[in-house]
């Protein structure tokens, strides 16, 4: 609410939209440390809530030129995105981006409804910039997640019917199935089911349609024997049991969405190359780099609780995925997709993504402190990197490390 009079006193005081959005998006940052009062999981709980709502700042100014690229035939305005995690239940698609994402990634959602792991299970490390989770991919299931997902899709055609406007002729199309920007679905398999790959095919039979890419998670460390599926050969038997049953589906002319795998940080470096070997035989659409670590920062949170298992993100988190990021990418020679996430909370730490050979960049934790100020800070500090280093596009960074 206070951010509310403060951009609505913005508003009124000036008819410049521009001025109004960065008064608004300014003024969160008098409301977030509220937010740290609260219990971490129900602080998320109310910023899911507020974001589904429209209780967040939309972003109505352009982004920088420089940010926007072309990945799978879909037009990103911008490079970053929100990680799976934060919007679980695909409850605030429309908020997120409004918000200035390029591309949001909803769940892990799992076949069936599963209430996760015992709380407490999210564990903030203020000294760190780190969250630990074990959430267990608490999860409404594939049915719940589909009907939202089906009435905003529902809706959108709606809105484009009565527009005026005429539809884009370009080969590259603007902004994907959830609107302006570029819809993820991560996919999980459900704590009890003993045939993950049936899981994740009941996942794209469901969801696939909604989606403008989709994401096998096999690296949550909250899952019991989920990493285990990052072994060759059992990557193999999902990865080609998924892409058949997204194949088999019936297409419209964008046709099927592409399929990325999500990978953990903790690999050795044959479980890297075999994960490549696998992606590059496959031909599968990208990875994404990477979950969350089981590694800890030393001193550790005093709640003696949160010194169990569970996944670390945030800043502890940039260096050990950035350098599994750049491994993967010195592997498949840059022939698909790499989307970095792990550790970014600033427009430097995304740049450095994209230069270790990422095409995107994903965050999560920096969003729970930085707030929705934190949105357009980091696409001005990744534009000025670019113009800075001389580049005239993302597209001409990514792997420039290499070169």
């Amino acid at each position: 609410m206070i951010a509310l009079a403060i951009g609505g006193g913005a508003y009124v005081s000036t008819a410049d939209e521009g001025k109004f959005c960065g008064w608004l998006f300014k003024s969160t940052e008098l409301v977030n440390p509220l937010f740290a009062l609260l219990d971490a999981e129900f602080a998320h709980s109310l910023a899911v809530k507020a974001a589904a709502h429209g209780f967040v700042p939309r972003e109505k100014r352009p982004d920088p030129p420089v940010l926007g690229l072309e990945v799978w035939g879909r037009k990103f305005a911008n490079p970053i995105g929100l990680a799976a995690g934060f919007d679980k239940n695909a409850e605030a698609v429309e908020g997120l981006l409004g918000m200035g994402f390029g591309f949001v990634e909803v769940g892990s959602v799992t076949p069936l409804p599963q209430e996760g792991n015992p709380k407490p299970r999210i564990f903030r490390l203020k000294e760190h910039g780190a969250v630990i989770n074990r959430c267990g991919f608490n999860s409404e299931g594939i049915v719940v997640v589909a009907k939202r997902l089906g009435a905003q899709h529902g809706k959108r055609k709606m809105e484009e019917t009565s527009s005026s406007t005429p539809p884009a002729t370009s080969d590259i199309k603007q902004g994907g199935k959830a609107g302006p920007g570029i819809l993820g679905v991560n996919l999980g398999k459900n704590k009890t089911s003993e045939d993950a790959a049936a899981d994740y095919v009941q996942g794209v039979h469901t969801l696939s349609q909604y989606a403008d890419y989709l994401v096998i998670n096999i690296s949550s460390p909250n899952t019991p024997g989920l990493r285990k599926l990052q072994g060759r050969k059992q990557l193999k038997d999902i990865v080609k049991k998924v892409q058949a049953a997204r194949d088999e589906m019936q297409w419209a002319e964008d046709g099927p969405p592409p399929l990325l795998v999500k990978i953990a940080p903790d690999l050795s470096k044959q479980d890297l190359e075999d994960i490549a070997a696998v992606a590059l035989a496959l031909r599968l659409d990208g990875l994404i780099i990477s979950n969350t670590t089981v590694s800890r920062p030393p001193p550790a949170d005093k709640d003696p609780l949160a010194q169990e298992i569970g996944g670390l993100s945030g800043k502890p988190l940039f260096d050990l995925s950035t350098n599994i990021l750049r491994e993967m990418y010195m592997l498949t020679r840059g022939k698909i997709p790499l989307i970095g996430c792990g550790g970014v909370s600033s427009g430097e730490d995304a740049y450095k993504k994209i230069r270790s050979g990422a095409t995107l960049v994903q965050l999560y934790t920096a969003l729970a402190y930085g707030g929705p100020a934190l949105i357009p800070r980091i696409k001005t500090e990744l534009a000025e990197c670019l113009e800075r280093d001389g580049f005239k596009s993302v597209q001409e960074a990514v792997g420039a490390d290499f070169r």
